[in-house]
């Protein structure tokens, strides 16, 4: 037997790890093993001395595995590889050393255990050295025993790792897996890792596919990761998934922007444009913005009228919808979109004068003197139909001119009052005679010399 010491030059460092955070590490080490060496699991479990063993099947740690160096395997390994950069093992001990923990590694290649010692030709320094006896033991792997570690240490190590939480994946993607969130808290790791807790998320998630800028902006502890280093990545699992499940809770979301209390996901419009996507294949939905809902009442209760399901939207949302569609890709219901197709099915029922009750024949047969208001007589006067259905128009749905008919259609209820009927002939017949639409200058014009003729008339009396 030949028992040497090395050097790991540590004094005293991580001041703020605790000793779930050095189990973390020597966890990490072992998953990584047991995907470099394609070995069985690891094992974690605790002995009838009450000591701690983190046990992987691999190669076997050595002595030189203690220096600090990148791990070219590692790097150079297309595997979830967890750990890359050669320093977390040293970290873990000096961790583990500063809380009384007493460490002792064991495998095929000899014994490993800490204390401090004098620097070589330093005296007066004293550091962490790796004592090492390399008498060859029969192990397959490497296990770390660890006397002064708590259960609930343990507990925190070992839940900081996806691999050893009841998490339940709801499907998983190139990117990563969904996970189901638990009540408490959504969750996200990377590479297996816990890199951040989410409490507003929809889901917890598990990232394995890394960009480039991810890597760069990963701290080495893995923890406290900014939003913004795995927002991309989890947007890409949103929109890649295919599961019901999946799918079913983005759905569930729509409805909750009413309340206020939607997840954090669906304020990424490409998330929430997906949701939306997936709700018009599912059901019958009619998308109105809070403007619309104010501006547009009768409109959305035809819809609601309809059996459809009206759910608000942002007006960003509407938009996205819009350009979806005029970028060739499937076509939202949205609140005009609905006026369109209820016009498209829509039919006139006529209503004869006879048939009128007397209130609506008197005033009805005051058409030619409304008319003759502002000049027009036959045969200039346009014909009026009444219907007691109406088409769907922006800004109102007591009358039309239906060019198609060359005339005036006045919805029935208009006949309930001679000012009602009067305001909505005129505005049509300001249509007829014009051939403009609503809000144009043209259309504008003809309202106002109608307006001036009235007056004229009215004044004159």
């Amino acid at each position: 037997m030949a028992t040497r010491a090395f050097d790991l030059n540590i004094e005293e460092v991580l001041e703020n790890w605790e000793v779930h955070h050095a189990i973390r590490e020597v966890i990490a080490n072992a998953l990584d093993e047991q995907l470099l060496s394609s070995t069985n699991e690891i094992e974690i479990s605790k002995d009838h001395s009450g000591r701690w063993h983190i046990r992987d099947f691999g190669r076997g740690l050595r002595i030189e595995h203690f220096t600090l160096n990148e791990d070219k395997e590692k790097l150079g390994s297309s595997l979830p590889i967890i750990g890359k950069f050669g320093v977390g093992l040293k970290d873990a001990l000096a961790t583990f050393h500063r809380q009384g923990v007493q460490v002792v590694i064991q495998s095929g290649h000899g014994t490993f255990a800490v204390k401090q010692v004098s620097k070589h030709g330093f005296d007066d320094i004293i550091t962490l050295h790796v004592e090492f006896d390399d008498t060859l033991r029969p192990i397959i792997g490497t296990d770390f025993i660890l006397t002064g570690v708590s259960d609930a240490d343990m507990a925190r190590g070992k839940a900081l790792f996806l691999g050893f939480s009841d998490e339940e994946v709801l499907e998983t993607t190139s990117y990563g897996a969904v996970i189901r969130r638990t009540p408490e808290t959504a969750k996200v790791y990377i590479l297996g890792v816990l890199a951040s807790e989410e409490p507003n998320f929809l889901f917890s998630y598990n990232i394995t596919s890394l960009t480039e800028a991810m890597k760069k902006r990963l701290n080495r502890e893995r923890l406290n990761v900014g939003r913004t280093t795995y927002t991309d990545r989890i947007k890409a699992m949103l929109r890649t998934a295919k599961s019901s499940e999946v799918h079913d809770e983005l759905v569930s979301q729509l409805g909750r922007r009413t309340f206020g209390d939607q997840r954090d996901e669906m304020q990424w419009i490409e998330i929430s444009q997906l949701a939306l996507n997936l709700m018009h294949q599912r059901a019958k939905v009619a998308y109105v913005t809070e403007e619309e809902l104010q501006t547009r009442p009768d409109l959305v209760g035809h819809a609601k009228t309809d059996g459809l399901q009206v759910i608000v939207v942002s007006k960003r949302q509407k938009e996205k919808a819009e350009a979806q569609a005029a970028a060739g890709g499937p076509e939202l219901r949205t609140l005009d979109v609905y006026a369109r197709e209820f016009n498209e099915s829509f039919q006139y029922k006529f209503v004869e004068p006879a048939k009128l009750n007397s209130q609506e024949r008197g005033i009805f047969a005051l058409t030619p003197r409304i008319l003759d208001l502002v000049h027009l007589a036959p045969p200039r006067a346009p014909k009026v139909l009444v219907s007691e259905t109406m088409r769907i128009t922006s800004t109102d749905t007591d009358g039309t001119w239906d060019s198609s008919l060359r005339a005036v259609v006045v919805k029935r209820d208009c006949l309930e009052s001679i000012s009602r009927y009067a305001g909505t002939l005129l505005h049509e017949a300001a249509h007829a005679t014009s051939g403009a639409a609503d809000v144009s200058r043209a259309f504008e014009s003809v309202l106002s010399r109608y307006l001036g003729l009235i007056s004229a008339k009215a004044l004159r009396h």
